[in-house]
């Protein structure tokens, strides 16, 4: 059995698909170890404290990842999608690869 082919439109459809949705665990893992809900949820305050929010002890708690870890991810997400768009439209004919360079 012959295996069905996708056109070059339908590849790019995929690679843009594949894009964001790597964009959107992308964005989903910067928030891992944030803080939560703070502040005025509704009508009630989730603590008792004033402001304990902005104040200089707290100002690093709950932020998050490092910059590194971020920037990290960031690569990592953006190399497996040029890997998966290398893989999507590469050419499936060799000899388009040979008249492309000339021989």
């Amino acid at each position: 059995m012959k295996r069905a082919t996708m056109n070059y439109s339908q590849r790019i459809v995929i690679v843009v698909g594949i894009g964001v949705a790597l964009y959107f665990f992308g964005a989903w893992a910067m928030t891992w170890g944030t803080r939560g809900l703070t502040g005025w949820t509704g009508y009630a305050p989730v603590s008792n404290t004033a402001s304990s929010t902005f104040t200089a002890t707290s100002i690093f708690l709950g932020t998050g990842l490092h910059p590194w870890v971020r920037l990290v991810i960031w690569l990592i997400i953006a190399a497996a999608w040029v890997g998966s768009s290398l893989v999507l439209l590469r050419s499936r004919n060799p000899e388009v690869d040979a008249i492309d360079l000339g021989n």
